[in-house]
């Protein structure tokens, strides 16, 4: 419930970031250099109106929050659904038909799966800022959506595999096949919502990864733009100033990443008991 609790607050922060924040961290009309790195509200020399303090460009720390948090939470549950598409109608695929359809897609998941995930969306995002140095914001995240669900959709399809060939073999299945149903028929109407249970509790767990990747690609400066205050750029900012003393800059933004992340998980561990029916 506490995980519950704290993932709603979260959402709600990032989805309603523009009537909820205090300021607007893209307005440059409302940015002032003199406010810059100043310390939290409780703080001695704290501004009150900055309850979490300023970054380095006199950004309000909670409402860049508010918004960094909204284009993570974006790029995570974009890149997770692109690759629920992509794995749930392989794996279906690959378990249904079987023979060299699924000794090729999963031969291609043993490929997928010898890459650390990390490697291989560093090289996507290098190659597509190579390839588009000056291009728009909406190109660069969906090339990082791109890059993260490259590696991501090889977990769904290996899940949805083993489940299919569980379901294939069962009495409404060989029914529906002497009857003269389709293939396609089959797979759509009947072995595919049997085999998504397991792929919900696997997408809810995700997304936290997705998330922290993002703010990895971030840090390191092959993610988001760095006029998009995800969080990981957010940290990576304050990296620079962690030893200087301007703490919050960083410490906010990092405790702001482990409670998504920490609430998410949870949320999928109670998903994954409420649908196995082995421990009612």
């Amino acid at each position: 419930m506490v995980a519950a609790v704290l993932a709603v607050v979260c959402v709600f922060g990032a989805v309603f970031a523009p009537w909820v924040a205090p300021h607007n961290p893209f307005d440059l009309a409302t940015l002032e250099l003199s406010n810059a790195r100043l310390p939290p509200a409780w703080q001695a020399g704290g501004n009150p109106a900055f309850v979490f303090g300023t970054d380095d460009q006199g950004r309000d720390i909670l409402s860049a929050l508010m918004y960094g948090t909204r284009i993570s939470l974006a790029v995570g549950l974009a890149s997770v659904l692109l690759s629920v598409v992509v794995g749930v109608g392989l794996g279906l695929l690959a378990g249904f038909v079987g023979g060299w359809v699924d000794a090729l897609l999963m031969r291609l998941c043993d490929v997928m799966l010898s890459f650390p995930a990390i490697l291989v969306a560093l090289l996507i995002a290098g190659v597509g800022r190579a390839l588009f140095p000056n291009a728009h914001d909406t190109l660069a995240f969906g090339v990082l959506i791109l890059s993260i669900s490259l590696t991501g959709w090889v977990q769904y399809a290996r899940t949805v595999r083993g489940s299919t060939l569980v379901e294939r073999s069962k009495e409404y299945v060989q029914a529906a096949r002497v009857t003269g149903v389709s293939s396609a028929r089959i797979m759509r109407r009947h072995v595919l919502p049997n085999v998504l249970g397991p792929v919900m509790v696997l997408a809810t767990i995700q997304v936290a990864t997705a998330i922290i990747t993002e703010a990895t690609l971030s840090f390191l400066g092959v993610g988001a733009p760095p006029t998009s205050p995800s969080l990981g750029t957010l940290i990576r900012v304050g990296n620079d100033y962690l030893f200087s003393g301007e703490w919050w800059i960083t410490v906010f933004p990092g405790a702001m990443l482990v409670v998504i992340a920490l609430s998410v998980n949870l949320l999928g561990d109670w998903l994954r008991d409420a649908l196995n029916p082995r421990l009612r």
